[in-house]
């Protein structure tokens, strides 16, 4: 994903990855607009996941700069933090700045680093070992996907990780992982519903380990239960993407009784098969992802689920990518974000037998397609029952569940929460009607 932020003040962002970007990307915005800089400053807040998150971001540098020949070109995020030297390299490219400091303003001021011939100015991410300030935002409008999102706002409330799957090197671009205190998060959830918005949800890189450097290490269903106990005025709570393995007690409490906590889950499963998962040394077994999923539709039986699975792991056979197919159905998977893998240096994965190109991308085929058809049947199932639908955008909007609806009449303005209908679908999203929930 790549989207440019609002250019009315600040600098000019151009944000690529997960949605933790986009909203570090409006405290990046935030930051140089207090350190004076404007729209002749273009920041890229980066991504690292794949190889082609930093082709793109190359591409776009050079799109920027051959559209903006005399802009300042800030570059930043996960990719700058894991390989400064790859964009410190490019003459389009004026600063390069680590993931740690990415909201200091001192960093976009006009005159930071002009006494210096260096680029690159990115400390040790490994070595941050508290939550910054900045983390937590001022309960102003966060923007996603290059709109002003009235609907929703994120709270940050984790930052890096502290596992080692042998795939991912966003540990090396996050750091170790440390967790915003309750009190803040609920204090900036309860400025944000007194700005309007009737949706929060929270987010981070390693969402369930919320609390593990804490004193006393509170669970994140202890965070939910008290956001939703002090903040009796919001509406509505989502929690990002999961580690199902690291799920506790009170959170399948909240799911099971806190009718304002979503029902759409997001699994960070990456495949279905025992073996490739201990290669890629994650913390579940197939098993157990079908029982925690199994366990939250009995908690919440409108529960739905979306997930990460990753296409052709190295050493990955056809036996072995089968059981992710299979586990789609198994799980009850609604919603699939799906990875072709992409070997990044530095990491195990990359040392070991590839596949095939062809191959890897015949399976993320194969695997999108499973998507598809499991977003049908779920469509298919909803279809005549009815929803209350956050309103996105004009005519758009997302069902309690996380699928996106278009309304087959006006509904408002972004922000709206509106009864409706769900009288039909075109394969993607649902048609809701508001006058037949009249």
């Amino acid at each position: 994903m790549t989207c440019e932020h609002d250019t009315t003040a600040g600098p000019r962002v151009l944000t690529f990855g997960c949605r933790l970007n986009a909203y570090e990307s409006e405290l990046i915005r935030s930051a140089g607009e207090t350190a004076g800089a404007d729209a002749a400053t273009i920041v890229v807040n980066t991504c690292a996941v794949t190889g082609e998150a930093v082709r793109q971001a190359r591409q776009a540098i050079r799109r920027a700069r051959r559209e903006n020949p005399h802009a300042r070109i800030i570059v930043t995020g996960c990719a700058a933090q894991t390989e400064p030297a790859t964009f410190a390299g490019m003459d389009e490219v004026d600063l390069v700045i680590g993931n740690a400091e990415k909201a200091d303003p001192s960093r976009y001021a006009p005159d930071f680093g002009a006494a210096s011939d260096a680029k690159i100015f990115v400390n040790d991410i490994m070595s941050v070992r508290e939550t910054a300030g900045h983390l937590v935002g001022n309960g102003k409008a966060v923007l996603i996907d290059g709109l002003k999102d009235r609907a929703r706002a994120f709270v940050q409330v984790q930052n890096g990780c502290d596992h080692r799957c042998t795939f991912c090197i966003i540990p090396y671009g996050r750091g170790p992982s440390r967790s915003v205190p309750a009190g803040v998060v609920v204090e900036q959830v309860r400025r944000l519903v007194e700005n309007g918005y009737a949706e929060v949800v929270l987010t981070g890189v390693d969402l369930t380990s919320w609390g593990d450097d804490l004193p006393g290490t509170p669970r994140l269903g202890r965070l939910v239960k008290d956001i939703l106990r002090h903040v009796p005025e919001l509406k509505r709570l989502r929690i990002s993407s999961i580690d199902s393995i690291e799920v506790d007690e009170l959170l399948m409490d909240a799911i099971a009784t806190e009718a304002r906590l979503m029902p759409h889950l997001h699994l960070s499963l990456q495949a279905g098969d025992d073996l490739i998962l201990k290669r890629m040394k994650r913390r579940h077994l197939r098993a157990e992802a079908i029982r925690f999923c199994e366990d939250a539709r009995k908690a919440r039986p409108d529960m739905v689920f979306g997930a990460d699975l990753i296409a052709g792991f190295p050493t990955e056979t056809e036996e072995h990518f089968q059981r992710s197919l299979d586990i789609v159905g198994e799980c009850g998977l609604t919603h699939l974000h799906v990875f072709p893998f992409s070997a990044r240096e530095g990491t195990p994965a990359a040392r070991m037998p590839q596949l095939p190109r062809d191959l890897v991308k015949e399976r993320a085929a194969r695997l999108r397609e499973a998507g598809d058809a499991a977003l049908r049947r779920h469509l298919d199932a909803r279809v005549g029952s009815p929803a209350t639908i956050l309103v996105e955008r004009p005519g758009i909007g997302r069902t309690e569940q996380f699928t996106e609806a278009r309304f087959a009449e006006d509904a408002g303005l972004p922000g709206a929460l509106v009864p409706a209908v769900l009288s039909g679908h075109d394969g993607r999203m649902f048609i809701a009607s508001t006058r037949a929930a009249a």
